[in-house]
């Protein structure tokens, strides 16, 4: 037994990756993502099975993602959705999203997922002026940090009451530990971390997979 959480080292990652169900189109994205400048960026494959797991929990049909990079993520989602499900995805960059394309064709879920190229802001606020608040049932958010609180506002009004936002990167690589860290992105992740900590609207956890996955589930 433990009343803290264990160090994961690479002996333990090693073996959590064993035990990783990761579809092979998937594990083909993350490999080519590998070879990229940003492949950072992508999210581990541990949490994305966590997140295709929660999406089946919470038995989503209609999900936002706010921040698509090559796809990982988003295919991820899509093919944990059920037949007419479907996803909006924002993004601004053309280069990252037409290897995302490539793979949504590759997994046989394009037609699941509608990408928006334009600040997730905008694509986010249509939705609302559409009449969609309250009809989502899932949203991810792993884009530009300063932008954190923005984003998770509109998912908390675009998803219904029982449905799930997750946001990624909240642990920073552990610099929202530090006070001395003071750069615009930690502050924005670590004011968000608290904010929702304490947000009345949602039930909260902040999971230490990944960078840190920060889950709430509107009430």
């Amino acid at each position: 037994m433990s009343n803290r959480t264990i160090t994961v080292d690479d002996r333990i990652h090693d073996y959590l990756l064993q035990m990783v169900h990761e579809p092979a189109v998937l594990a083909e994205l993350r490999a080519e993502t590998r070879l990229m400048p940003l492949a950072r960026m992508q999210i581990a494959p541990e949490q994305g099975q966590l997140m295709r797991l929660l999406v089946e929990l919470a038995s989503a049909r209609l999900a936002v993602e706010v921040g698509v990079f090559t796809g990982y993520s988003a295919l991820s989602v899509a093919l944990a959705l059920p037949e007419g499900g479907r996803l909006v995805a924002c993004d601004v960059n053309q280069e990252w999203t037409t290897v995302a394309r490539r793979y949504f064709e590759r997994a046989g879920v394009a037609d699941k997922i509608e990408l928006h190229l334009r600040p997730a802001l905008e694509t986010l606020s249509e939705l609302v002026a559409r009449g969609q608040s309250g009809t989502f049932d899932f949203a991810f958010i792993d884009a530009d940090k300063e932008s954190y609180d923005a984003y998770y506002e509109r998912c908390l009004e675009l998803v219904r009451p029982g449905g799930l936002i997750l946001v990624d990167n909240a642990l920073w690589n552990g610099d929202v530990a530090d006070p001395e860290k003071r750069d615009a992105d930690t502050v924005a992740i670590r004011e968000l971390n608290r904010k929702v900590a304490g947000d009345s609207r949602v039930s909260s956890s902040l999971v230490p997979i990944g960078d840190g996955l920060l889950l709430a589930r509107k009430r």
